[in-house]
């Protein structure tokens, strides 16, 4: 499979996680319904996206990963016709749920056939480059469904995402064959993660997950009701910032370069990401874009810096590691896209950016002290 069609499916498939998202205000009104119980249209898909990846890495560690990852995309596509078509919030959720339970078998595939097809620097490569196929993706699926819902429906946009789907699905090779590995048990591959290092690094990309869903869940109604920004074309281009960590990513193997090591990039982006939780506090227009934008991109550099790093100190299979990641990175996100919604219900904004504080803090402390876990595993 050439690497740029990887990409492309990529793009089509993250574009149905966050389609919803610069709606979710739509979604309150037309429904009735509060911030919070709109929200959990992003919990709903990222629970099962929790969950899932783990038990899909298992599986996939002795399957073809490009063949799961063609039925996937094919079933995301008939999911997203009937949400265009759902009457009821109840049967939205229902919908996502489902998709829910198919995206983190496409995301685990992907991952598992590159960290499977490509070593050393070409992993770290490719793997900043499907990272920034993701960034593309939730960047373009959140405007593109904000513009569709301005100029035409928000439906439209899904019979878009279907089509391509479809296509892309089709297009994947079918008698191409895939590294895999059946000689150890589930519960062997299990045991193989359990490595210090492995564990806090997991536990500080589910910190940073659950900052970066949660605020991008409750941006609509931060932008309503702190800045008084209405229009859901308006909503869906302040997500620009947003683009910005698609650069950051790209930058990332020059940042290792000039780091002492991996793990003392982790730190200092942490420390950043930290910092811009406190300018976002702010209710001035401009102040808030900018520190929006660092947010994003210094989210984008602990993602491409921790998913091939935990690759390459983790001894287990390409497939239950990436598995793993898969399953924390989205508990955050399962957590971040709904609980962070009640404290800005009841306190506010201010209230809501101080808890995110928290838990980036918290990222920051399991990065330190997976460092010195892990330096007798790695360089750094």
């Amino acid at each position: 499979m050439r690497f740029g069609h990887l990409l492309v499916c990529s793009l089509f498939i993250f574009f149905v996680l966050y389609a919803p998202q610069p709606l979710l205000s739509l979604f309150a009104e037309q429904f009735s319904i509060s911030p919070a119980t709109a929200g959990s249209l992003m919990t709903a898909t990222m629970l099962p996206l929790a969950i899932a990846p783990l038990v899909y890495g298992l599986l996939l560690a002795k399957r073809n990963p490009l063949t799961i990852l063609r039925y996937a995309m094919l079933v995301l596509a008939v999911t997203c016709v009937a949400f265009a078509y759902a009457p009821s919030f109840e049967l939205l959720l229902l919908l996502r749920f489902l998709q829910g339970l198919t995206l983190p078998a496409a995301l685990t595939a992907m991952t598992t056939y590159i960290g499977s097809t490509y070593q050393a620097d070409s992993l770290q490569k490719n793997m900043t480059f499907y990272i920034g196929s993701t960034i593309a993706g939730g960047y373009f699926g959140r405007v593109l469904a904000a513009i569709f819902a301005d100029l035409w429906t928000w439906q439209s946009f899904y019979f878009v995402i279907a089509a391509g789907l479809i296509s892309f699905a089709l297009s994947i090779p079918r008698n191409q064959t895939a590294i895999v590995n059946s000689t150890l048990s589930p519960l062997n591959y299990l045991k193989q993660l359990a490595n210090a290092a492995v564990l806090k690094l997991y536990g500080a990309v589910f910190c940073m997950f659950f900052c970066f869903a949660a605020l991008l869940n409750y941006l609509p109604f931060i932008l309503q009701d702190t800045f008084l920004i209405t229009n859901t074309r308006d909503i869906g281009l302040v997500y620009s910032g947003y683009l910005i960590g698609a650069l950051a990513s790209i930058a990332t193997p020059w940042l290792l370069k000039k780091s002492i090591s991996p793990w003392h990039l982790l730190s200092a982006i942490f420390a950043f990401y930290s910092t811009t939780l406190v300018f976002l506090m702010s209710s001035q227009l401009v102040i808030f874009l900018l520190a929006f934008t660092g947010f994003c991109g210094a989210m984008f550099i602990i993602h491409s810096t921790a998913a091939p790093l935990v690759n390459k100190i983790s001894s287990a299979p390409p497939s239950v590691t990436n598995g793993a990641y898969v399953s924390f990175y989205y508990s955050g996100g399962a957590l971040g896209s709904f609980v962070p919604g009640l404290v800005y219900q009841q306190l506010g904004h201010i209230a809501f950016m101080a808890s995110l504080l928290l838990v980036c803090i918290c990222g920051l402390i399991l990065v330190s002290s997976a460092y010195l876990a892990g330096k007798k595993t790695t360089l750094g």
